[in-house]
């Protein structure tokens, strides 16, 4: 079989005889039911294959289409000017980065319609060729714009730069709303939904379908999916790995499925990782090794949120249906980059739960957490993860609070933020870190943190104050009755009292009892 890993050319994947999961009863849904659609979808998840689905059909390209459910309901299949923007494949550094690609485009266009650029301005030349396709064809013309916001995500960070996106952007897409009578659809697809930008107020009619239930699974792959388009796969898979085809469906689904897109969903997996996986027939992480985009990195490093909520419950509607650019709240951010997924809804107060999608993303991104909090955990230094896990392993508890005190004192002051948050968010990461070896679980209340730890042959019940005393933390341990619950343990139990400084945001004292 062959997999379209990386492949966003509708036309190159059927003519080269790639595996296609057929979407097109969805496509022609959204084609006869409205003009203007926007859909926000995670990287890597099939978006600018919808758009080059979408091209292919509004250019009349029925043979394409064969074997397809489409292909039994569409009977006209009308040639349209198709206006095709792809704004992704570019980093944006500067403002000229952007004027070259939207330059690039619209010499293309200017020379299909038989025109000349009258003005230097890109939403002036925007306006003329979309007058020059409906008056040279006699037909609407169809815009096909493929993430928006790429130029605006590129920028985070730089509000300067991210402005001048934002203008020159804004003045191209509201062409759109001006030239409504002479179009005949719209598809704009992002990561984000941005808010400050005019095209989502200007364009009345743009249909947001981000969480509309009915196109769910538009792009990525379902279950159902799984099982009708790659059982073979799956087999294969299973038989490379000595493992059941039932055990194979199952890891697959921890780590790759899990995606809600509203209320009403199926599972939908990240059809990048779940074909790299099936095309390579090994479990590991493929979505994440593409790199944490800018913009999630620069809403974290605003320091100014707990770690330990970002999967948690009451989420309102309206926090997952746009984003501010500038906002320094990263849960909208994470939920509509794919970092989080819904779990559950609430529709009486229209609340949501959230979640990581799957281990793949978990996983992946507490790495990347690690880059921005502990970077200073490198494999190779003296305060990487393993080497905090073979002093818990060793029952090495006088090393193991020298590292901790240690790795506090060489940890720099990337984060912004007050202490206590940028102690509480660490020692998140470097439990979750830890925890994919070891049994670590965490509990933390008003600057204080308990951490228990379970190796083979040793436990450790930590408790962790912030401007406390050493004895303070051990005498919580134990009117807290945190260690009875192993009092009839074969194995040997270390209590850990330790105190935080947030005037020097170092381990100031800790004892062992």
């Amino acid at each position: 079989m062959l997999y379209p890993i990386g492949i966003q050319n509708f036309e190159k994947i059927r003519q080269g005889g790639y595996v296609y999961v057929d979407k097109t009863d969805l496509v022609y849904h959204i084609i006869k039911t409205g003009g203007y659609y926007f859909l926000s979808r995670p990287r890597r998840f099939g978006k600018s294959l919808l758009v080059s689905t979408l091209e292919a059909y509004f250019q009349g390209k029925k043979e394409l289409f064969r074997g397809l459910a489409i292909e039994n309901r569409e009977k006209d299949w009308n040639a349209y000017p198709v206006l095709h923007l792809d704004l992704s494949g570019k980093t944006y550094r500067n403002e000229n980065d952007l004027e070259i690609t939207l330059d690039q485009h619209l010499s293309r266009w200017e020379k299909d319609c038989g025109i000349a650029a009258r003005y230097p301005e890109p939403d002036a030349r925007f306006k003329d060729v979309i007058d020059a396709a409906y008056e040279k064809t006699g037909k609407p013309v169809v815009v096909l714009i493929d993430e928006y916001d790429k130029p605006l995500l590129d920028s985070a960070g730089n509000e300067a730069l991210r402005e001048a996106f934002r203008n020159r952007l804004q003045g191209f897409y509201s062409v759109m709303k001006s030239q409504d009578g002479k179009l005949r659809f719209g598809f704009l697809t992002g990561v984000t939904k941005l808010g400050k930008l005019s095209i989502f107020s200007g364009l009345n009619n743009l249909k947001d379908i981000s969480m509309d239930h009915r196109y769910a699974d538009i792009c990525g792959i379902s279950e159902n999916d799984l099982h009708a388009y790659f059982d073979g796969s799956v087999q294969e898979m299973a038989d490379a790995n000595e493992m059941s085809k039932e055990d194979c469906y199952a890891q697959l689904k921890d780590y790759y499925d899990g995606y809600h897109f509203s209320a009403q969903c199926p599972d939908i997996y990240n059809p990048f990782s779940l074909l790299s996986a099936l095309d390579q027939q090994e479990f590991k992480d493929y979505w994440y090794e593409t790199g944490t985009p800018t913009f999630v990195v620069k809403a974290l490093q605003q320091g100014k949120f707990n770690l330990e909520n970002l999967t948690l419950d009451r989420v309102p509607a309206s926090a997952l249906g746009g984003v501010n650019a500038d906002d320094s709240d990263p849960v909208p951010v994470l939920y509509q980059s794919g970092y989080l997924t819904i779990q559950d809804y609430n529709p009486r107060t229209r609340e949501y739960t959230l979640k990581y999608p799957n281990q793949e993303v978990e996983r992946g991104f507490m790495e990347g957490l690690a880059n921005i909090y502990v970077p200073s955990a490198r494999y190779n230094s003296p305060f990487a993860i393993r080497k905090f896990i073979s002093d818990f392993e060793k029952g090495d508890a006088e090393g193991l609070m020298k590292r901790f005190e240690a790795f506090f004192a060489d940890a720099g002051y990337e984060i912004a933020g007050d202490a206590e948050l940028y102690f509480q968010n660490t020692m998140y990461v470097m439990s979750k870190l830890m925890g994919q070896y070891m049994e670590v679980e965490r509990r933390t209340s008003n600057g204080r943190m308990d951490i228990l730890v379970q190796t083979e042959k040793y436990i450790y019940v930590m408790e962790l104050k912030m401007d406390a005393s050493a004895d303070e933390a051990l005498q919580q341990i134990e009117n807290k009755g945190y260690a009875k619950p192993f009092a009839a343990d074969s194995r040997k139990l270390f209590q850990i009292g330790a105190n935080f400084s947030s005037a020097t945001r170092r381990i100031e004292e800790w004892k062992i009892a």
